[in-house]
């Protein structure tokens, strides 16, 4: 697992991306695929106008996370407008009325256990990232926590798809495809903030509660003190669910949100959502867990018991495929990683600290 050490200004962290990687490779797995959804006609008059009024907010909003991006996009010689859009793929798909997902995840936080409290996910996703992977330790002064641990892909912002701070705070996503959208903080740059700027979870929900949200995905957050959360970014405002054992996987569950849940015909991801969701409904709530638990339990395919799931899910070349499993232990101040099926058991320990 190659670490990034990145340090200073958030421009200066995303610039320092670029250093030694593949522009190439990371060319194809971002605007390679916007220039693949303008080819199919994504992007409209509606889609470009939508994406321009997301440009302005963000800059208002999140002026820091605009600049790594920015630095991003300077470092691997990139236009910073398409690294922008194609994070926006998702959310212009389901406003057309939903896709095939290549970003699944299944998540869930405990608030103790023998190494304390957890945040763990499968990472779900194409596997032209397999190559651009990177786990990323961030400090800078917009990074208010002392010091960020982030799982993400060479081309994007810190923690998208997790991450932890000094603080103790760990958090993860997961990906729903949704019927309503409308301007706000996108997912994507969201994680980052809550990492730079809250120290608990009761801090991150406080901020998630004031902010108007683009809508689509949900949050699994745990600190050291052991309070835990799961959120549904709903546009129509956020659904919290707070305290003990919680999870979410690629759809929605709320009676406020249940019903705003894309169902892509044909698509894998979103017909495995309620399969793996029932797993860790049942298993979840039957034993202590600790970070070898945990690892066991990501490791989980359809045929390993009666209430068996592809929570460890194996793709075909690009295809959707977990990439990768990470243990974040609020206690232990760092993780457990398998950039590969957690199934394989090539697994590595890393600290915050470097």
């Amino acid at each position: 697992m190659t670490v990034l050490s990145l340090s200073g200004t958030a421009h200066a962290r995303g610039l320092a991306q670029a250093n030694g990687a593949d522009a190439a490779q990371i060319r194809r797995a971002t605007v390679g695929r916007v220039e693949l959804a303008r080819a199919d006609g994504l992007f409209d008059s509606a889609a470009l106008a939508y994406l321009a009024a997301q440009r302005d907010f963000m800059q208002a909003a999140d002026p820091a996370g605009m600049a790594e991006l920015a630095g991003i996009a300077e470092g691997f010689g990139l236009s910073e407008p398409d690294l922008f859009q194609h994070l926006h793929l998702g959310t212009l798909r389901d406003i057309k009325g939903g896709a095939a997902m290549i970003d699944g995840c299944s998540a869930w936080a405990v608030a103790s256990g023998p190494d304390g409290p957890m945040v763990v996910k499968n990472r779900d996703f194409s596997g032209q990232h397999l190559g651009i992977q990177r786990v990323a330790r961030h400090a800078g002064p917009d990074v208010k926590t002392g010091a960020m641990l982030c799982l993400g892909s060479l081309g994007s912002p810190g923690a998208y798809s997790s991450g932890m701070n000094a603080a103790g705070l760990a958090l993860a996503d997961t990906q729903v495809p949704v019927a309503t959208h409308r301007v706000g903080w996108l997912r994507y740059f969201l994680m980052t903030r809550i990492l730079a700027d809250c120290g608990s979870v009761a801090q991150a929900v406080a901020f998630i509660k004031r902010i108007p949200h683009a809508g689509g995905g949900t949050l699994i957050l745990a600190d050291r003190s052991g309070d835990t959360a799961a959120v549904e970014l709903g546009a129509a405002g956020p659904q919290i669910t707070t305290g003990g054992t919680v999870w979410r996987t690629n759809h929605y569950v709320s009676d406020a949100l249940a019903a705003d849940t894309l169902k892509p015909k044909g698509d894998v991801i979103a017909s495995n959502s309620p399969d793996r969701f029932a797993c860790l409904s049942a298993r979840l709530p039957r034993q202590v867990w600790s970070v070898t638990d945990a690892k066991r339990l990501m490791a989980t395919h359809p045929d390993d018991g009666p209430d068996a799931a592809p929570i460890c899910q194996h793709g075909e070349g690009d295809g959707t495929m977990t990439i990768s499993s990470a243990v974040y232990s609020c206690k232990l101040g760092g993780m457990d990683i398998c950039t590969a099926n957690p199934c394989s058991g090539n697994w590595t320990r890393l600290s915050l600290v470097a």
